[in-house]
């Protein structure tokens, strides 16, 4: 393995992460809610009167900070090596994945382990080791 020194940006990633905790304690303590995206997107297909102005902001933050950014610097350049049919597949195994274990890795991996739930904590290890597996799987038993 090797590091790739000029995309190493240690700064930016300790502000973007600070940013993630920021608005994940803002949303606890302001509407006592858990800063789970598949729960909050998942939200609005069963609207609540209540909840969607909340749910429609966090959504609407999500999507305009790209665009922000954008507008103050340049984005790095992205190169996907996957075809759109794995790309979809995958997608779907997300999502299948955040119902199965009940939340994704935003609500167990930054909310659930920072309060120290049992569940969160298993769910995220169970996280890590399908990712091992799969770059296993893939980079050497499928790539031959």
């Amino acid at each position: 393995m090797t590091i790739d020194w000029a995309s190493f940006t240690p700064a930016s990633a300790a502000v973007g992460g600070l940013l993630v905790g920021l608005g994940s304690v803002m949303l606890l303590l302001l509407n006592g809610r858990v800063a789970g995206v598949s729960g909050i997107v998942g939200g609005l297909f069963r609207p609540s009167r209540a909840e969607l102005p909340w749910r429609i902001a966090f959504i609407a933050g999500l999507v305009l900070s790209p665009i922000l950014y954008a507008a103050v610097t340049r984005f790095p350049d992205i190169v996907i090596a996957a075809s759109y049919p794995t790309l979809i597949a995958g997608g779907l195994l997300v999502g299948f994945g955040t119902r199965l274990g009940s939340g994704c890795t935003s609500g167990h991996g930054i909310c659930g382990v920072s309060r120290l739930s049992m569940r969160s904590i298993v769910a995220v290890l169970c996280f890590c080791l399908a990712g091992f597996a799969t770059v296993f799987v893939v980079r050497h038993v499928l790539a031959g």
